[in-house]
């Protein structure tokens, strides 16, 4: 049975910029995301890294949220993108919730949502043979402007 595997836009644009995209299909099959993180990485993102991969990936597939009370709770605290992704998460029973923002890591892990980050998910593909020099990787990331917390919680 495949994992339900829900991401928010940072891992998207952040694997995107590092041309590692393809990580997530490799580790998971299939990737779910709300409509909210498909407009901010492919609409409102047009030109930047993530946006023509993200549009052109067939194996992620975009899911409507149906809690719109849970919404306009959370978005009091968080973006529309990361308050889709929890909702969507909780709403798919999701086995994964790559979320990367410290603040949205902790209200998922407060609704008891199966929190990872990018960081896991590399750290996952290498430990898989998918990456041969994780720290090289991560490097790249760091680089590309990316800011995550180093602890493997995959």
């Amino acid at each position: 049975m495949s994992k339900v595997v829900i991401a928010d836009s940072s891992c998207l644009i952040g694997l995107s910029k590092i041309s590692q995209l393809d990580l997530l299909r490799q580790l998971f099959g299939q990737v779910l995301i709300p409509k909210a993180v498909y407009h901010e990485v492919v609409v409102r993102g047009v030109n930047r890294p993530g946006a023509s991969e993200v549009a052109a990936a067939g194996w992620i597939e975009v899911c409507e949220i149906k809690d719109q009370l849970a919404l306009r709770t959370l978005k009091l605290t968080l973006g529309v993108g990361e308050s889709e992704a929890i909702i969507l998460a909780s709403e798919k029973s999701a086995d994964f919730l790559i979320l990367d923002d410290w603040k949205a890591r902790q209200i998922a892990l407060g609704l008891d949502l199966p929190v990872v980050g990018t960081f896991a998910i590399l750290s996952k593909a290498a430990e898989k043979g998918l990456l041969a020099d994780l720290p090289m990787v991560l490097e790249s990331l760091r680089l590309a402007g990316f800011r995550f917390l180093l602890k493997n919680d995959f």
